[in-house]
């Protein structure tokens, strides 16, 4: 098992899918698709929004079960020539390994394992590294009525599953000034510089270290010339929040930003993104995951709270039951040293299995029973 896991990760890792390079995505989505369908039994349906690919397979008249990953990536193409797929010393490596394409492969190895997957819908969306602009609705639509979404994204430190994700708000803030020569005249420009340091210290201040909440100006672009006074600033602020309350807050005080310069407009645009994964809707999940390691011997399993959103967040949102992380087990996410574990891709595979097993025996309101229908015609599961 581990040595066919290691050629799938393979193939997935050599197929770059940069997440803004639709074309990238969509070849990504073809290799996920076939991939897909030798373990489960047929094609999966392909969903094309706004350019990016998108991958549905459906088992049942009645999903009980969401499967949730993506097969984009932030790294940009060209990047295996720097950071080749190799395995070393029970390590593997390539860029998107660890975020989250060797979550894919546990995810079509666990469902394949299950005598029926009948209740189970696994999803694979093409754009979470933009933050799921096209896919949030169909991901909030799968998560509906299910009583659990399993998310493959990579673990947590030590293999931590992800209990809680702070909510994510996006913004950018342009300031506009008047234009006027910098040696001539000053006087008679507005400096939209100027009026933006102003800004950013005052969202700054808007963050909220003891309830969790960050707020951070990031990107900044200013100005044309050396010797104009500029016309238009604008910079981009991050927001993590853990609660609701706190993402409201914020967002009315980013849309009520005032000037501090006389003849400055400030235009804000943007808001939440991604409401918060609470504790709240992990904790039953958890406590199984815990117990069926434990049986497994796989464990002790252990929970950590992140900044970092996922589709998790949406799921969550709609009040789907919802547990994170249960992808590969490793380090260094988006950076030089991404990497996975190997011993630790058929422990967790096994756990994935085991949750599916029982919350597909739990049974839901609704349940029509086992019906071994199969999403469309393909090679048989192994």
């Amino acid at each position: 098992m581990l040595e066919r896991m290691l050629r799938d990760i393979e193939r997935l890792v050599r197929c770059e899918s940069p997440s803004e390079d639709h074309d990238a995505v969509s070849r990504s989505a073809d290799l996920v698709a076939d991939l897909g369908a030798t373990y489960l039994g047929g094609a999966p349906e392909r969903i094309v929004l706004d350019g990016s690919t998108h991958l549905r397979w459906r088992f049942g008249d009645a999903p009980r079960v969401l499967v949730l990953g993506h097969h984009d990536t932030v790294w940009p193409a060209g990047s295996l020539a720097t950071h080749p797929f190799e395995v070393c010393d029970g390590v593997l490596r390539g860029p998107g390994c660890f975020d989250m394409k060797a979550g894919l492969v546990m995810a079509f190895h666990a469902v394949a394992a299950l005598p029926d997957p009948d209740g189970v819908t696994v999803l694979v969306t093409g754009d979470e590294e933009l933050g799921s602009p096209s896919s949030r609705g169909l991901i909030e639509d799968e998560a509906r009525g299910c009583r659990a979404a399993l998310v493959l994204e990579a673990s947590g430190p030590g293999g931590a599953l992800k209990l809680e994700r702070k909510g994510v708000s996006r913004y950018d803030v342009i300031v506009h000034g008047r234009a006027a020569h910098a040696g001539l005249e000053p006087e008679r420009g507005v400096n939209a510089t100027i009026e933006a340091a102003h800004q950013i210290l005052a969202v700054a201040a808007l963050a909220d270290p003891a309830a969790g909440t960050t707020v951070t100006p990031t990107r900044l672009h200013s100005g044309t010339t050396t010797n104009t006074v500029p016309d238009q600033a604008r910079f981009a602020v991050d927001v993590r929040v853990r609660d609701a309350v706190e993402q409201g807050r914020v967002d009315a005080a980013m849309h009520a930003l005032a000037p501090a310069l006389d003849g400055v407009r400030i235009e804000t645009v943007g808001g939440p993104n991604r409401p918060p994964l609470p504790g709240s809707a992990s904790a039953e999940l958890f406590d199984r995951a815990v117990r069926l390691a434990d049986q497994l011997g796989v464990g002790p399993l252990r929970g950590v709270a992140v900044g970092g959103a996922s589709d998790g967040n949406f799921t969550a949102g709609v009040g789907t039951p919802t547990l994170d992380g249960l992808g590969a087990v490793g380090g260094g996410a988006h950076a030089d040293d991404e990497h996975v574990i190997v011993a630790e891709l058929p422990r967790r595979t096994a756990l994935l299995n085991a949750l599916l097993t029982e919350l597909l025996a739990g049974g839901s309101a609704g349940s029509s029973g086992p019906t071994n229908r199969r999403p469309g015609s393909g090679s048989s599961r192994p």
